[in-house]
Protein backbone atom coordinates (compact mmCIF):
# COMPACT_ATOMS: atom_id res chain seq x y z
CA UNK A 1 0.00 0.00 0.00
CA UNK A 2 1.35 3.44 -0.89
CA UNK A 3 2.51 5.57 2.00
CA UNK A 4 0.50 8.60 3.11
CA UNK A 5 1.66 12.21 2.93
CA UNK A 6 2.09 12.09 6.71
CA UNK A 7 4.42 9.09 6.37
CA UNK A 8 6.47 10.93 3.75
CA UNK A 9 6.74 14.02 5.95
CA UNK A 10 7.73 11.90 8.95
CA UNK A 11 10.44 10.17 6.93
CA UNK A 12 11.73 13.57 5.80
CA UNK A 13 11.85 14.82 9.40
CA UNK A 14 13.83 11.75 10.48
CA UNK A 15 16.20 12.20 7.54
CA UNK A 16 16.76 15.87 8.39
CA UNK A 17 17.38 14.99 12.04
CA UNK A 18 19.86 12.28 11.09
CA UNK A 19 21.66 14.67 8.75
CA UNK A 20 21.80 17.39 11.42
CA UNK A 21 23.09 14.94 14.02
CA UNK A 22 25.71 13.65 11.62
CA UNK A 23 26.92 17.18 10.90
CA UNK A 24 27.15 17.99 14.61
CA UNK A 25 29.20 14.86 15.22
CA UNK A 26 31.46 15.63 12.27
CA UNK A 27 31.90 19.20 13.50
CA UNK A 28 32.78 18.07 17.04
CA UNK A 29 35.29 15.58 15.66
CA UNK A 30 36.96 18.14 13.40
CA UNK A 31 37.19 20.78 16.13
CA UNK A 32 38.64 18.23 18.55
CA UNK A 33 41.26 17.21 16.01
CA UNK A 34 42.18 20.80 15.11
CA UNK A 35 42.51 21.97 18.74
CA UNK A 36 44.78 19.04 19.54
CA UNK A 37 46.76 19.56 16.33
CA UNK A 38 47.37 23.29 16.92
CA UNK A 39 48.21 22.73 20.60
CA UNK A 40 50.73 20.01 19.84
CA UNK A 41 52.22 22.08 17.01
CA UNK A 42 53.23 24.63 19.65
CA UNK A 43 54.48 21.88 21.94
CA UNK A 44 51.96 22.91 24.60
CA UNK A 45 50.33 20.70 27.20
CA UNK A 46 46.64 21.00 27.98
CA UNK A 47 47.65 22.80 31.18
CA UNK A 48 49.66 25.38 29.23
CA UNK A 49 46.78 26.05 26.83
CA UNK A 50 44.36 26.30 29.75
CA UNK A 51 46.55 28.89 31.46
CA UNK A 52 47.03 30.92 28.28
CA UNK A 53 43.38 30.87 27.16
CA UNK A 54 41.73 31.19 30.56
CA UNK A 55 39.75 27.98 29.97
CA UNK A 56 39.71 25.09 32.40
CA UNK A 57 41.72 21.92 31.81
CA UNK A 58 38.49 19.94 32.18
CA UNK A 59 36.78 21.91 29.40
CA UNK A 60 39.75 21.57 27.06
CA UNK A 61 39.90 17.82 27.69
CA UNK A 62 36.19 17.53 26.91
CA UNK A 63 36.64 19.48 23.67
CA UNK A 64 39.59 17.36 22.54
CA UNK A 65 37.68 14.18 23.39
CA UNK A 66 34.44 15.26 21.64
CA UNK A 67 32.57 15.43 24.94
CA UNK A 68 31.68 19.13 24.65
CA UNK A 69 30.86 21.53 21.84
CA UNK A 70 32.75 24.82 22.28
CA UNK A 71 30.90 28.11 21.97
CA UNK A 72 32.00 30.88 19.64
CA UNK A 73 33.49 32.74 22.60
CA UNK A 74 35.52 29.64 23.56
CA UNK A 75 36.76 29.18 20.00
CA UNK A 76 37.69 32.87 19.91
CA UNK A 77 39.85 32.40 23.01
CA UNK A 78 41.50 29.35 21.51
CA UNK A 79 41.99 31.18 18.23
CA UNK A 80 43.89 33.96 20.00
CA UNK A 81 45.96 31.63 22.18
CA UNK A 82 46.89 29.26 19.35
CA UNK A 83 47.41 32.12 16.82
CA UNK A 84 45.11 30.62 14.18
CA UNK A 85 42.02 32.08 12.48
CA UNK A 86 38.66 31.04 13.89
CA UNK A 87 37.81 29.27 10.64
CA UNK A 88 40.88 27.04 11.03
CA UNK A 89 38.98 24.93 13.57
CA UNK A 90 36.54 23.83 10.84
CA UNK A 91 39.13 22.56 8.36
CA UNK A 92 38.45 18.98 7.36
CA UNK A 93 34.65 19.08 7.32
CA UNK A 94 33.15 16.97 4.51
CA UNK A 95 31.51 20.14 3.12
CA UNK A 96 34.88 21.87 2.77
CA UNK A 97 35.55 22.62 -0.90
CA UNK A 98 36.59 25.28 -3.39
CA UNK A 99 33.06 26.72 -3.62
CA UNK A 100 30.63 26.99 -0.70
CA UNK A 101 26.96 27.62 -1.57
CA UNK A 102 24.60 28.34 1.32
CA UNK A 103 20.86 28.51 0.73
CA UNK A 104 18.73 31.09 2.53
CA UNK A 105 18.27 30.08 6.15
CA UNK A 106 21.31 27.81 6.02
CA UNK A 107 24.73 28.29 7.52
CA UNK A 108 26.41 26.64 10.46
CA UNK A 109 24.83 27.77 13.74
CA UNK A 110 27.40 29.16 16.15
CA UNK A 111 26.49 29.54 19.81
CA UNK A 112 28.14 32.50 21.50
CA UNK A 113 28.21 32.00 25.28
CA UNK A 114 28.41 35.76 25.81
CA UNK A 115 25.27 36.50 23.82
CA UNK A 116 21.72 36.63 25.11
CA UNK A 117 18.46 35.40 23.68
CA UNK A 118 17.37 36.66 20.30
CA UNK A 119 20.91 36.66 18.90
CA UNK A 120 21.71 34.25 16.07
CA UNK A 121 25.09 33.75 14.43
CA UNK A 122 25.47 31.69 11.25
CA UNK A 123 28.84 30.89 9.69
CA UNK A 124 28.35 31.08 5.93
CA UNK A 125 30.96 28.51 4.96
CA UNK A 126 34.70 28.08 5.18
CA UNK A 127 37.09 27.41 2.31
CA UNK A 128 39.97 25.01 2.58
CA UNK A 129 43.44 26.27 3.45
CA UNK A 130 45.22 28.37 2.30
CA UNK A 131 42.15 30.21 0.97
CA UNK A 132 40.38 30.49 4.34
CA UNK A 133 41.22 34.16 4.86
CA UNK A 134 37.63 35.38 5.25
CA UNK A 135 35.14 34.67 8.03
CA UNK A 136 31.57 35.48 6.87
CA UNK A 137 28.88 35.64 9.56
CA UNK A 138 25.16 36.36 9.18
CA UNK A 139 23.99 37.98 12.42
CA UNK A 140 20.30 38.20 13.32
CA UNK A 141 19.11 40.15 16.39
CA UNK A 142 15.48 39.80 17.40
CA UNK A 143 15.41 40.94 21.04
CA UNK A 144 16.48 44.25 22.48
CA UNK A 145 19.32 44.30 25.00
CA UNK A 146 21.23 47.10 26.68
CA UNK A 147 24.48 45.18 27.06
CA UNK A 148 26.77 44.22 24.19
CA UNK A 149 30.45 43.37 24.55
CA UNK A 150 32.99 45.22 22.43
CA UNK A 151 35.43 43.18 20.36
CA UNK A 152 38.96 43.46 19.01
CA UNK A 153 40.70 41.16 16.56
CA UNK A 154 43.45 41.08 13.97
CA UNK A 155 42.78 42.03 10.36
CA UNK A 156 39.82 44.09 9.16
CA UNK A 157 36.05 43.73 9.10
CA UNK A 158 33.17 45.01 6.99
CA UNK A 159 29.52 45.06 8.07
CA UNK A 160 26.63 45.40 5.61
CA UNK A 161 23.19 46.15 7.05
CA UNK A 162 20.34 44.08 5.62
CA UNK A 163 17.41 45.06 7.81
CA UNK A 164 16.56 47.00 10.96
CA UNK A 165 18.42 49.93 12.47
CA UNK A 166 21.16 50.10 15.09
CA UNK A 167 23.95 52.26 16.42
CA UNK A 168 27.35 50.63 16.07
CA UNK A 169 30.37 51.69 18.08
CA UNK A 170 33.76 51.66 16.42
CA UNK A 171 36.87 53.27 17.87
CA UNK A 172 34.86 55.33 20.34
CA UNK A 173 32.50 56.78 17.69
CA UNK A 174 28.87 55.74 17.20
CA UNK A 175 27.51 55.18 13.68
CA UNK A 176 23.85 54.85 12.71
CA UNK A 177 23.47 51.80 10.46
CA UNK A 178 20.35 51.33 8.32
CA UNK A 179 19.53 48.89 5.48
CA UNK A 180 22.07 49.28 2.69
CA UNK A 181 24.68 50.96 4.91
CA UNK A 182 28.17 49.52 5.26
CA UNK A 183 31.01 50.15 7.69
CA UNK A 184 34.58 48.96 7.10
CA UNK A 185 37.13 49.15 9.89
CA UNK A 186 40.38 47.85 11.33
CA UNK A 187 39.67 44.99 13.72
CA UNK A 188 41.97 46.34 16.43
CA UNK A 189 39.53 49.20 17.04
CA UNK A 190 37.05 48.34 19.80
CA UNK A 191 33.74 47.64 18.06
CA UNK A 192 30.26 46.22 18.54
CA UNK A 193 26.54 47.15 18.58
CA UNK A 194 25.77 49.91 21.08
CA UNK A 195 22.00 50.40 20.63
CA UNK A 196 19.36 48.33 18.87
CA UNK A 197 16.90 50.85 17.50
CA UNK A 198 14.59 48.95 15.13
CA UNK A 199 14.15 45.18 15.34
CA UNK A 200 14.59 42.69 13.81
CA UNK A 201 18.15 43.52 12.80
CA UNK A 202 20.17 41.48 10.35
CA UNK A 203 23.61 42.20 9.00
CA UNK A 204 26.43 40.46 7.20
CA UNK A 205 29.82 40.69 8.94
CA UNK A 206 32.91 39.62 6.99
CA UNK A 207 36.21 39.50 8.84
CA UNK A 208 39.60 39.11 7.22
CA UNK A 209 41.88 36.72 9.03
CA UNK A 210 45.43 35.54 8.57
CA UNK A 211 45.95 32.09 7.10
CA UNK A 212 47.11 29.76 9.84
Amino acid sequence: MAGTDEDTMADADVSDADESGGLEEALAAVIAERVREFRQRLGWTVSRLAADSGLSKAMLSKIENMQASPSLATLARLSESLSVPLTAFFRGLPEEQDVVFVKAGGGLEIHHSGSGTGQRYQLLGSLRAPHDTLEPLLVTLTERTDVFPLYQHAGAEIIFMISGKMEYTCGGTRYLLEPGDAIHFVGEAMHGPSELISLPIQFLAVKSVSAG
